[in-house]
């Protein structure tokens, strides 16, 4: 099973190769690979798996997801 996490891109390193972005997970940034993802822009929301940006998704959509793993985290304690 795999397992891909909505981040929020807040900026792009258009030097890079391939392009990278820093990607805000919840308060943790990670350096992502966003090569393949058409027209990502600062404040996009990406789908992220072992490291690659393999989807965009509308921010309402991301905002709901992370609410439904805060939910789960919190039910593990």
């Amino acid at each position: 099973m795999c397992l891909a996490i909505p981040g929020q891109v807040i900026s792009i390193n258009q030097s890079a190769s391939p392009i990278t972005a820093k990607v805000n997970f919840s308060g943790i940034i990670r350096e992502v690979v966003v090569e393949w993802i058409d027209q990502v822009a600062v404040n996009d929301y990406v789908i992220v798996h072992a490291g690659f940006a393999i989807s965009k998704l509308d921010q309402q959509a991301a905002l709901e997801t992370l609410q439904l793993f805060e939910q789960f985290e919190q039910q593990q304690e």
